[in-house]
């Protein structure tokens, strides 16, 4: 494997039940990349970062992170190999406070270090998120929330992040916010595979991409050629 490469998908394939969603993927992340999975709505890019990180039971291939190969691992193992996934649908937890939220972040976590100054790192990076701590988590805007779930992954210092369309239902100003936020968690060494419907946004702070189409590769490049390339957009990415 290319030393700077964190994760290479080989022949990646997943089903539900009968259906094969995902046919013999190939790609690869290298480290501190922002990488973005493009395609329609149903191409299967959700169910890749799934089955990357162990929620889908059917799958075959190979997904070697940092020289090791994550298919036969339990996800919580994957976890702690440094590998974070946020859903599409956050998953906060009702009842619990922002701050009680993040705290979850490192529950099964083996890089707890100082809660405390972890928490004071997460309110630098998030300040909405400092000046509501104390406040139930589902009772933020949906933005807000999906920082939460951003920043609750980020708790465990993860290597690579998995983010399932970040940008969904959310205010266009606090688009804006959040993908500044993923250029500076790159900047802090943070490398992201992303899935992403807002394919302009996603470009301009991407390195490279790949479009999926029926559970296949079937284009990839530098991400300033993709921007450009409204045809290849037109065809493969609208929803």
């Amino acid at each position: 494997m290319t030393p700077n490469v964190l994760l290479k998908v080989e022949q990646l394939n997943a089903w539900y039940d009968h259906s094969h969603v995902v046919q013999g993927l190939n790609f690869e992340v290298r480290q501190g990349e922002i990488v973005t999975l493009m395609g329609r709505n149903g191409a299967g890019k959700t169910t890749t970062l799934r089955t990357l990180m162990g929620l889908v039971n059917k799958h075959g291939g190979k997904a070697m992170f940092d020289g090791q190969d994550l298919m036969p691992l339990a996800t919580h193992e994957r976890f702690h190999l440094g590998l974070a996934y946020v859903p599409e649908d956050r998953r906060i937890v009702p009842s619990l406070t922002v701050l009680e939220n993040l705290q979850l972040g490192l529950t099964a976590s083996r890089n707890r270090g100082d809660m405390n100054a972890m928490i004071d790192e997460i309110a630098q990076t998030f300040p909405r998120l400092k000046e509501r701590l104390h406040q139930d988590g589902t009772s933020m805007s949906g933005g807000e929330q999906q920082m939460l779930a951003i920043a609750r992954a980020m708790m465990a210092r993860p290597r690579m992040i998995l983010l399932d369309e970040p940008s969904e239902g959310i205010m266009p100003i606090l688009v804006d916010e959040m993908f500044e936020l993923f250029s500076g968690m790159r900047q802090k060494g943070v490398t992201i595979l992303l899935v992403e419907q807002n394919v302009e946004r996603a470009l301009k702070i991407s390195d490279r991409a790949y479009i999926v189409d029926l559970g296949q590769i079937v284009h990839q490049g530098n991400a300033a050629e993709l921007l450009a390339n409204t045809e290849i957009q037109e065809k493969y990415c609208a929803v």
